[in-house]
């Protein structure tokens, strides 16, 4: 903006836009001396050029994009308006985090709206919470060392399980078609008129993790009593995995009992040995569905997982956080061959000493931790930066940055893990020494010791690459001892072998690539799932918020979804329920749902599949 300018928007009385007119100059513009004049217009044009300098530098410090040969309306048109670090409003959109719009049930608006009245009748939710209570009562356990269906006993308990799932559900198993897979694995087929849609398939597992003896004494109320003390429902499989299981199967009943009829096929598959790794009941319903229905021939899978729904930042912003991903997973066995003998005369190093070294050496050398732009991690940082009230605000500063810079992106790697220890296990593949064997006597020296190391693999890696640096970890330690190495069916030059011998390998046969990423573009069915948990949350009685952001995360555990990637790419695990709700968490003593909160899993299954049933 030119002196000029600046003068004849000065206010009245004043000789120039910055600088007033002096008290004692003549009235008339002709009586300045033209030196002084001069002197005047040289002012204001270097004040004018600081003001621009100055006005840019304050744009340029909000947006961290340097164009220092541009003014500041230059800049502004390049970027838009500066905006601030944040936290944005839930209704804000965000290029890093977008968020799915609301979608409520419109062709069966009606229907939805009927059974949402239905679902807040306190008879229906007694009757509800009784289905839930005789489902946990049923001891379903299941253990890493079960034998095969038909020659082990303790998968009989699952028959039971059925007898009483067919007792409580009669019409959802009279209507729909059933299949048993391997004896106990069910799938329910609810046929849609337009078989040129694919299907929609939702999993949960019928098996609970086992109760240690020792615990039973610490439990409020008895784990296996499925007691209702008026507001908690108590026992184990409350949470984990019969609530989502029942609650899937009280949408269904009240649909068909209103004579639903659905456009699109919908499945319920359901494991027995999710807690087991899944072979006997995921690794069996898989290869049925994929048969079935071909591989691709599903539209989306909804499994257990994600975290719970609640305000975890602070503030009255919901956050809801689907998976889309799975970490990978590996169990190494180390065993470890030497000499026997008396312990009188022991060697240097015995057995378990030699193992010792290498676990030592293990965990001395953690696998390097990644934050990967478009990963778990880093989507659901980036919606955090964004949208939560309460962040710290060199995290939102680095989240920005690192969306175009490599050194940021590893600076928010490293400043994550300060903040927030737990992702530690988030960022890397994690490694546990869990299981150590070795000595069967006193004064005898162990000829053959082994342990095994547990490994969630990161989204980064890949079993190879894991495999990879374990053996470059124990070989120089075998080496160091003398020790020959076979690891994963090769030979590895090491020790000459007389000191003994070291062999590594997959312990069960188990291993599996981390998973692949769900799409989460426009077009994809993420969306409609993601608007489902909107509108389910923000219908929900008592709501009381700003608004709801889903951010999507990375699944730390596996679920029997490690099963199902033939059918579809678009697997979204999730549990509608909120983190209030839950009295202790999984696999722990006193596992409890609150009640009233879980009628809330009934009705996002029901508005699940009334909107899936519409695109």
């Amino acid at each position: 903006m030119s002196a000029e300018k600046l003068t004849l928007n000065a206010p009245k009385g004043q000789g120039g836009g910055i600088l007033p007119a002096p008290t004692n100059a003549p009235s008339s513009a002709h009586t300045q001396r033209p030196r002084s004049k001069l002197l005047q217009r040289l002012f204001l044009l270097l004040s004018a050029l600081c003001y621009a300098y100055f006005g840019y530098g304050v744009v340029y410090s909000r947006t961290h994009i340097a164009h220092p040969q541009t003014d500041a309306s230059t800049e502004a048109a390049i970027h838009g308006p500066a905006q601030a670090l944040g936290p944005l409003l839930p209704s804000e959109h965000s290029d890093v985090c977008p968020q799915p719009k609301t979608i409520h049930p419109s062709k069966h608006r009606e229907l939805a709206e009927e059974l949402d009245r239905l679902y807040s009748d306190d008879i229906y939710k007694l009757k509800a919470y009784g289905a839930l209570s005789g489902a946990v009562q049923i001891p379903t356990e299941s253990y890493d060392n079960l034998g095969p269906v038909g020659e082990d006993p303790r998968w009989d308990t699952f028959a039971e399980f059925h007898a009483y799932l067919e007792q409580t559900f009669p019409r959802v198993f009279e209507t729909l078609k059933v299949t048993k897979v391997n004896t106990y694995g069910i799938v329910l087929h609810w046929q849609g008129s337009d078989k040129a849609v694919l299907p929609v398939v939702m999993a949960a597992h019928q098996d609970v993790v086992p109760v240690e003896p020792a615990t039973a004494d610490d439990w409020i109320h008895p784990p296996y009593s499925g007691f209702f003390d008026g507001e908690w429902l108590w026992g184990r499989g409350s949470c984990d995995d019969k609530s989502d299981l029942i609650a899937g199967l009280q949408a269904a009943d009240a649909l068909l009992e209103r004579g639903f009829q659905p456009k699109r096929t919908f499945v319920w598959a359901y494991g027995f040995d999710e807690e087991a790794s899944g072979v006997q009941g995921a690794g069996h319903l898989a290869p049925y569905l994929e048969e079935t229905y071909g591989r691709d021939g599903v539209a989306l899978i909804l499994d257990e997982g994600g975290g719970a729904w609640g305000s975890q930042y602070g503030g009255d912003v919901i956050f809801a956080v689907p998976s889309l991903s799975e970490k990978g997973y590996l169990d190494i066995k180390i065993e470890v061959t030497t000499k026997g003998g008396h312990s009188s005369v022991p060697p240097k190093h015995t057995a378990v000493g030699l193992l010792s070294s290498m676990i030592v050496a293990i965990e001395s050398e953690p696998h390097e931790a990644a934050l990967v732009r478009a990963g778990g991690a880093y989507n659901s940082t980036q919606c955090a930066a964004t949208y939560a009230p309460e962040y710290p605000e060199r995290l939102r500063q680095l989240a920005r940055d690192a969306v175009d810079s490599d050194s940021a992106l590893e600076e928010l790697r490293d400043a994550l893990i300060e903040e927030f220890p737990r992702f530690e296990a988030v960022l890397r593949t994690t490694q546990a020494v869990d299981l150590v064997q070795g000595g069967v006597k006193v004064n005898a020296l162990p000829e053959k010791v082994a342990a095994v190391v547990n490994h969630r693999i990161a989204e980064h890696s890949s079993v190879a690459e894991l495999k990879d640096h374990f053996a470059n970890v124990i070989v120089p330690v075998a080496a160091r001892f003398n020790l020959s190495v076979d690891a994963f069916g090769k030979n590895v030059s090491a020790g000459d072998g007389k000191g003994g011998h070291v062999v590594l390998s997959d312990a069960f046969g188990t291993g599996l690539e981390p998973s692949p990423v769900t799409p989460m573009g426009t077009d994809d069915p993420y969306q409609i799932l993601a608007g489902t948990i909107k509108a389910t949350i923000e219908s929900a009685e008592g709501y009381n918020a700003s608004g709801v952001v889903v951010a999507p995360l990375l699944q730390l555990g596996n679920t029997d979804t490690r099963y199902y990637w033939n059918l579809t790419r678009n697997i979204v695990r999730y549990k509608h329920l909120r983190d209030v709700d839950r009295f202790n968490g999984a696999h722990t003593v006193n596992e409890a749902v609150r009640a009233r909160g879980w009628i809330e899993s009934i009705r996002f299954f029901t508005k699940f599949i009334l909107n899936c049933d519409e695109y």
